[in-house]
């Protein structure tokens, strides 16, 4: 799993109300007007991915669109077979893509285009479940025919355990905040009256990976940072 490193945030936002607003009216009935202070925080924790993605297929031209999909299927059932024996499970082995579409060639001398064979594309999308080994699976999947690599991507497979942990760190922060405004105004934080999360897990930017010489490409993971942004109404005493 990845490693955990909490990071505080700070919010661009504080809004705080002293003065009396106008009556509230509850689901309940009246209640009396509560004099009140609104934060924003954020919370963000940094976590290594464990979990990386790919899209691998070959690309084939014909002179027909029969050929092109017989030979398509020979070379992707040998990459499939490969991919599996490489460690890639079945279940992360999932065809997101068959395009067949017509090619023409330029007409010389004036004359119009022509009709000069079909292209296929044929692709796969891989789950790798060990990041370490991405390029070792990248470096088989091109020596078993693969013409075309793309989409790299990493998550986090215990996101939401993650998240959690920066969901506290972001109500902590708001806390701290409220209590800093409320004392400098003179007041008392009272009991929460509201709580609204929003939430997001942005990549930190990742190195490209490069080929190299003699082995499988170096591929750098990088970190993921995930985010909770929350706003939070307390009343004041």
């Amino acid at each position: 799993m990845g490693a955990l490193i909490p990071i505080l945030m700070a919010a661009a936002l504080v809004a705080i109300s002293l003065c009396e607003p106008p009556t509230a009216i509850a689901a309940d009935g009246d209640r009396p007007s509560e004099r009140f202070i609104s934060v924003s925080a954020t919370g963000s924790v940094d976590a290594e991915p464990d979990l990386a993605s790919v899209s691998v297929g070959v690309i084939v031209e014909a002179d027909t669109a029969k050929e092109a999909l017989g030979r398509s299927s020979t070379l992707m059932a040998k990459l499939i077979d490969g991919l599996k024996a490489l460690g890639i499970a079945a279940k992360d082995i999932q065809t997101t893509a068959i395009n067949i579409e017509p090619r023409y060639a330029q007409g010389k001398d004036g004359r119009p285009t022509a009709l000069a064979g079909y292209r296929l594309v044929n692709r796969v999308h891989l789950t790798v479940r060990e990041v370490k080994r991405l390029g070792e699976i990248l470096d088989g999947a091109i020596g078993l025919g693969a013409n075309q690599v793309n989409g790299i991507g990493f998550d986090v497979s215990n996101a939401e355990t993650l998240m959690d942990e920066a969901r506290r760190l972001a109500i902590a922060n708001a806390k701290r905040r409220a209590e800093l405004y409320a004392a400098a105004a003179g007041a008392q934080l009272g009991s929460v009256l509201t709580i609204s999360e929003t939430s997001n897990a942005n990549p930190k930017a990742l190195p490209m990976a490069r080929a190299a010489a003699g082995g499988a490409a170096p591929i750098e993971a990088g970190t993921r940072t995930l985010t909770v942004d929350v706003q939070v109404t307390y009343a004041l005493r």
